[in-house]
């Protein structure tokens, strides 16, 4: 009776370690060997992106692993300024959300510009990257550029799609990550969004491909 116990015990473990959510935060990500490609398929049409990680190697790292975790599978386009940028990048289950909100990574040496197309992490203070991502819909090299902000990746296809995601809210949905108005969504989610912005667009799911 006692050894059915045991490996009963033994398999509820396994069951449960199996049944994590794919998205939780684990160790530093091991740095990735090579470039790599990932694609964004949204409610407008895909969008690939290259990313190179002589660019930023601890951006392009971060990227891999959100991706690989399925991070940024049903999120929101919660902040597209058109001609600007499409900002992605909290998670709709708040409790994920605030496993990676403070899992930060370390600064990368600036080595190419905010030009159109490219993508980068947004943060507020140094050192303070950690899942928030935007798609540069212009040349933003004048601004981002002198604040520290550096392009890990570059759209290849799918640019006319970024173009045309939703842009009627603005700075409303949530703002940037330094304008302090982020809080309702890291609450709420994708139901607090959904409510107060049903026509944001949706990042449906990221994969990386050779």
């Amino acid at each position: 009776m006692k050894t059915t116990w045991i490996v009963a015990s033994i398999a509820l473990a396994a069951f449960s370690g199996a049944m994590q959510s794919p998205s939780a935060p684990a160790q530093a990500p091991s740095p990735v060997s090579a470039d790599y490609r990932v694609r964004l398929d949204t409610t407008k049409g895909t969008i690939v992106v290259d990313v190179h990680r002589d660019w930023a190697p601890h951006g392009a790292d971060r990227f891999h692993e959100l991706v690989a975790a399925l991070y940024y599978d049903d999120n929101r386009f919660f902040r597209v300024v058109k001609g600007r940028w499409a900002q992605f990048g909290i998670n709709g289950d708040p409790k994920i959300a605030a496993a990676w909100r403070e899992r930060t990574i370390a600064d990368d040496p600036p080595k190419q510009s905010n030009v159109r197309g490219t993508v980068t992490f947004a943060f507020a203070v140094p050192n303070g990257r950690a899942t928030q991502v935007y798609i540069a819909l212009a040349d933003l090299s004048a601004q981002q550029d002198t604040q520290g902000f550096v392009p890990f990746g570059r759209v290849v296809e799918g640019m006319d799609v970024a173009d045309v995601l939703n842009s009627e809210y603005g700075e409303a949905a949530g703002g940037g990550i330094r304008a302090g108005k982020q809080q309702p969504v890291f609450d709420g989610g994708n139901a607090f969004l959904d409510r107060e912005f049903p026509r944001l667009d949706r990042l449906i799911r990221a994969a990386i491909r050779p």
